[in-house]
C-alpha cells in the first residue's frame, strides 16, 4: 500500500514503507573539468567509476538519482548537475534549492581562484541564504596532501566563513578511489559528518 505524505517543505512517497523519495532538489555546481559528473556517478554506484573511466564536460544539465540505504529504508535524492560552462546561467536553477554541492578540482592550481570567485557569487544569491553548502575538494588522489590547505587558502575560506550566513561543510573526495563518498552520502542524508 502506497502512502504520500507532505510536511516541512518536503514531499515524499513511502512505497511499502521501504522507499522514501525526497523531492527537495540538490544542485551540483563547479567549474568545467572539476569532476562533478564522475563524482555523481560514483555516488550513484560505487562500481561505476574506476581508473579507466572518462567523461566529457557537461554542457547543459544532467539529473542524478542517488539512493541511500539506512537500515531497511531506502532514500532517493535527486541532484541536478549544471555544467561549469553554464556558470552565468546557474542562478536560473536556484529556486527551491536546499543543498548545494560545490566541486573544486584541487589538482588544478590555475582553476582554484576562479572556482573561488564562482563560489562567492553563488553564496551571495538571496535564494541560497538558508541552503546547506558542501564544498567538495576533488581529485585528491592526484593531489599532494598539502594541496587541501593550499586550496582552502586560495579560496580564502577563513574570511569567507566570517562573511557568509551559510554553513559550509568541507569534504575531500576522489571519484576514482571513492574517498569521501560516504561523507557526501551522509551529508545528503542530513547526517552530521566529521570535518576533515
Amino acid at each position: 500500500m502506497d502512502k504520500t505524505f507532505r510536511g516541512e517543505n518536503r514531499r515524499f512517497l513511502l512505497l511499502n514503507s521501504t522507499t522514501e523519495v525526497i523531492n527537495d532538489m540538490a544542485i551540483c555546481l563547479g567549474p568545467s573539468g572539476s569532476g562533478k559528473t564522475l563524482l555523481l556517478k560514483k555516488l550513484q554506484n560505487v562500481k561505476a567509476v574506476d581508473n579507466t573511466t572518462t567523461s566529457v564536460s557537461t554542457v547543459g544539465t544532467d539529473m542524478f538519482t542517488i539512493k541511500i540505504s539506512s537500515g531497511d529504508v531506502e532514500k532517493q535524492i535527486v541532484v541536478r548537475e549544471v555544467g561549469g560552462v553554464m556558470a552565468p546561467l546557474w542562478p536560473k536553477y536556484f529556486d527551491g534549492i536546499k543543498k548545494v554541492l560545490y566541486v573544486v578540482d584541487t589538482s588544478n592550481l590555475c582553476q582554484i581562484s576562479a572556482a573561488g570567485v564562482l563560489l562567492y557569487t553563488i553564496l551571495l544569491d538571496p535564494r541560497l541564504k538558508k541552503a546547506k553548502i558542501l564544498l567538495i575538494l576533488t581529485k585528491m588522489d592526484v593531489s599532494y596532501r598539502q594541496m587541501r590547505n593550499e586550496a582552502l587558502l586560495m579560496l580564502q575560506m577563513r574570511r569567507l566563513k566570517r562573511e557568509i550566513t551559510q554553513n559550509i561543510t568541507i569534504v575531500e573526495a576522489s571519484a576514482i578511489t571513492g574517498e569521501g563518498r560516504n561523507d557526501i552520502l551522509n551529508w545528503l542524508n542530513d547526517k552530521t559528518i566529521k570535518q576533515t
